[in-house]
């Protein structure tokens, strides 16, 4: 008998605790040089994570606070009360572990914990004769939603007939889960092969800009706004769907406005930028970012034609252009929601950049966007 006694494994244990060589561990311990090395080894390996828990979970200091009011005679409003719970949490969480006199907080917590262990085995798989009664449903070109319902009506005293039309179309899309055959999906009334549950947003490239490059990649001069020539850029909108692109360069704050006659679609924004950006000397031509709006959905030919890279904050973040964003606030003063900007001609729009330009900035120690673009180019 090869197997290491408790009694060895910890006589091995105070051995290692002093630092005591291979060789006098053999001679103290009458085992196989095999059998100490797996003992050794189980000895160094890192106790067990406990396994990280969601505040939005129930904990076992929690749980036992439970068993404890409920020993105590306590009511589940109390209970719910003294954790800072809804009383339904406390409720369900005493009803799913048999009930006020049968809770146990380790047994409980021992549930919850092998409950959370994922990936969990599909509910038509674990139940054969749920799966045989869906499968013969499709086949009569019942609606997942049709059988679910009918399910409660037919087995009403059997909880284990439950099952929701969304487990249903996730068994028949995702053939992984290996509950229903995939051929019974032709049955369905759209015919369709896929199918996005209620409230899950799927990336799949609809309506997005294509081979963009993220903020995250943008220099570290354009982020610390060490050097001239990173502008940030975005789209002023007025009345009738007019617009006027704005840009602001990000180490002097200096503004320039492009006027955008007819439209804003991408080949016209794209054209009357790359226009713009030529007019500046090749030290100012670095970088640029955008948000992600389909205006600069041909940003590949406005970077082939300035050479300048053009970089995309994600969506829903304008913090990330910070410095527009809070220049597009100082146009409003010019420019209010009511202006049509199809009236105004590009000299207009030159005029109230030159304006904004030599307004002093605090963020500039009172220089105007002018003298500190002067003294960046120096």
């Amino acid at each position: 008998m090869d197997r290491i006694s408790d009694e060895e494994r910890r006589r091995i244990a105070e051995l290692l605790a002093e630092g005591a060589p291979v060789w006098r561990l053999h001679r103290e311990i009458n085992r196989s040089r095999y059998a100490v090395r797996r003992a050794v080894i189980a000895l160094q390996r890192p106790a067990r994570r406990e396994p990280e828990r969601s505040p939005l979970r129930l904990s076992l200091a929690e749980r036992e606070e439970i068993s404890r009011g409920l020993a105590a005679g306590e009511s589940v409003r109390g209970i719910a009360s003294g954790l800072g719970r809804a009383p339904s949490t406390v409720c369900r969480e005493v009803a799913a572990s048999g009930g006020r006199g049968r809770y146990r907080a380790c047994a409980a917590d021992r549930r919850a914990l092998r409950l959370a262990h994922r990936p969990k085995p599909a509910r038509l798989r674990r139940c054969p004769r749920l799966r045989a009664v869906v499968e013969s449903k499709l086949e009569l070109r019942w609606s997942p939603e049709q059988i679910a319902g009918w399910l409660k009506a037919g087995y009403p005293d059997d909880p284990e007939m439950r099952v929701s039309h969304e487990t249903i179309y996730l068994s028949l899309f995702v053939q992984s889960r290996g509950a229903l055959r995939k051929e019974l999906a032709r049955y369905l009334r759209s015919g369709r092969a896929r199918r996005r549950p209620r409230g899950l947003s799927v990336r799949n490239g609809q309506g997005q800009l294509r081979d963009t490059v993220h903020i995250s990649q943008r220099p570290a001069e354009a982020s610390d706004r060490a050097m001239p020539g990173h502008w940030e850029g975005d789209l002023l909108f007025g009345t009738r769907s007019s617009t006027v692109a704005t840009l602001v360069e990000r180490k002097s704050r200096f503004v320039m406005l492009v006027g955008l006659p007819g439209s804003h679609t991408a080949d016209v924004v794209a054209d009357a930028l790359a226009e713009a950006i030529a007019t500046l000397p090749e030290q100012l031509r670095r970088s640029l970012t955008w948000d992600q709006g389909k205006e600069m959905a041909e940003h590949a030919r406005f970077s082939v034609a300035t050479g300048v890279p053009v970089y995309f904050c994600d969506p829903h973040s304008p913090w990330q252009r910070g410095s527009n964003e809070n220049t597009n606030g100082l146009l409003r003063q010019y420019f209010p929601r009511s202006t049509d900007f199809r009236a105004l001609t590009q000299s207009d729009f030159d005029n109230v950049a030159a304006e904004l330009n030599g307004r002093p900035r605090q963020t500039l120690g009172w220089k105007t966007p002018c003298q500190a673009l002067d003294e960046a180019l120096q």
